[in-house]
């Protein structure tokens, strides 16, 4: 069962949705689940050799693939930042990663070769580079990473895939505009957080609408298909009136997408929150009351509340995804991209290939001392066993169409779904009560105001959660 985006999209309002009872009552800390089984249950007992036996066996499919590379580096750090980045005024550190880059590049396309040597000829469908601050490279560099995949992979053309870059307007003039769209680029996302000034110096980001704005205009201007905004609420300082002067700046811009996210504030996990002034924190309730304004008002100029913290036009391809059951979930967020191989490149980038998880060293002496030796830089990874998949699928669908078919589970796993998910399912009749979901015989729905707390109702079906019964390593839900 899917349900209509849009309909749904125009009811969240009002204070069902905003009941403050029950957001303090599943406001606890709980997985994104850009991934199932999440990245604290990879384990270093999955490494080089079984990751390279994934590829060979992996070769011949018919699926699609999706490239991550990670570009670690940052000139400044953002204090609210929580990822794998290296702070560093120092250009000339991405010339040796570039060459690491393009040998990890050579090592898996060699890889993922047939039999007689034949280079592998799955489609490259998705492409996303992030960081830390992808454009760091310069713009021969990044011409030399793409003639590198583009040597050694099969890309669609252009008009039919997702090939995206984060970008930091303050790391990007027009002749980087540019070249990224020359080099076949075709979709942005620039964080911007808040346009405050206060705010940014809080958080050590300043950066101004004239730069951001002009950034976005080149990009249309240079035909990328595509627009993606991240804003970040939560931050030190803000109101619902200042943040509220960002949302005018942004929607009148009206890019394609947005983003909208909780700032975690997890000093013990992320070294750089530790220079935000706690005491210049909103309170919970300013906190809700921004989430609150902004919703209402993205609602009201015409986007579609997708999910968790996504937003984006009616015709978006998310959003028809989204109508028709086809949408994804998995690092880069949500995606059309359903049936792909994702392959990490990179310093901490992670892959899911042939039913597992593999990620790369987070350190650079150690990822720099594995590519030089000729071998993968994976140091941890997962595999998933028939559960894990099973369960993989319920998260996801649960995250992407707010509703469950529990035929289509029995049809496909062979189970009796009730049964199956017993447990989960008597969670979830608290959720009921309180107007989250509607459980039925055939399926549940989440009810729109669910949706805010969609990781919660996720929750109760993640195996390895439910045994922990913990989630201190993850942020809060709202």
């Amino acid at each position: 069962m899917t349900l209509n985006s849009t309909t749904y999209a125009s009811r969240l309002d009002g204070a069902d949705l905003f009941d403050l009872n029950v957001i303090k009552k599943y406001d606890k800390a709980g997985p994104r689940y850009t991934s199932y089984p999440t990245a604290p249950m990879f384990h270093a007992g999955i490494g080089a050799d079984d990751y390279a036996a994934t590829l060979k066996r992996v070769a011949g499919d018919d699926a699609p693939l999706s490239l991550y590379i990670h570009i670690p580096f940052c000139n400044t750090v953002c204090y609210y930042c929580g990822c794998n980045k290296i702070v560093t005024k120092q250009y000339h550190r991405a010339e040796p990663y570039l060459e690491l880059l393009l040998q990890e590049i050579d090592k898996v396309a060699d890889s993922l070769q047939d039999a007689n040597g034949e280079a592998c000829k799955r489609p490259v469908t998705q492409l996303h580079f992030g960081g830390g601050t992808p454009t760091f490279m310069n713009n021969d560099q990044m011409r030399t990473i793409m003639d590198k995949l583009r040597h050694r992979f099969h890309f669609v053309a252009k008009d039919e895939g997702e090939f995206s870059i984060e970008i930091d307007p303050r790391e990007c003039d027009e002749d980087t505009v540019r070249v990224l769209e020359e080099i076949g680029l075709n979709r942005m996302s620039m964080g911007v957080q808040d346009f405050d000034p206060i705010v940014q110096k809080a958080v050590n980001r300043i950066q101004s609408k004239a730069e951001t704005l002009r950034v976005l205009n080149e990009a249309r201007q240079h035909g990328f298909e595509s627009m993606n905004i991240d804003l970040m609420y939560g931050l030190p300082h803000q109101t619902v009136d200042t943040f509220n002067a960002t949302l005018d700046t942004i929607i009148e811009f009206s890019p394609d997408r947005i983003a909208l996210f909780n700032y975690a504030h997890l000093p013990h996990m992320f070294m750089p929150q530790r220079r935000i002034d706690e005491a210049a924190l909103p309170s919970p309730q300013e906190k809700l009351n921004i989430l609150e304004h902004s919703i209402n008002k993205l609602l009201d100029a015409g986007y579609v509340f997708i999910g968790m913290d996504h937003f984006a036009k009616p015709d978006d391809e998310l959003t028809i995804a989204q109508r028709e059951g086809k949408l994804y979930r998995n690092f880069q967020g949500y995606s059309t991209q359903a049936d792909c191989d994702l392959i990490g490149l990179g310093i901490t980038s992670i892959g899911y290939v042939g039913g597992g998880f593999f990620q790369n060293r987070k350190e650079m002496d150690a990822y720099a001392e594995a590519v030089q030796a000729g071998k993968f830089p994976v140091f941890r990874g997962y595999i998933l066993s028939n559960e894990d998949h099973l369960r993989r699928q319920v998260i996801m669908r649960l995250m992407c169409d707010f509703a469950l078919d529990y035929r289509q589970f029995e049809r496909d796993y062979n189970i009796v779904f009730r049964q199956h998910f017993a447990d989960g399912l008597a969670d979830l009749q608290e959720m009921q009560a309180d107007k989250l979901v509607e459980l039925r015989h055939d399926g549940l729905t989440v009810l729109p105001a669910g949706r805010l707390l969609i990781r919660n109702i996720a929750m109760v079906f993640d195996a390895y959660l439910q045994k922990k019964k913990e989630g201190s390593n993850f942020s809060k839900v709202i």
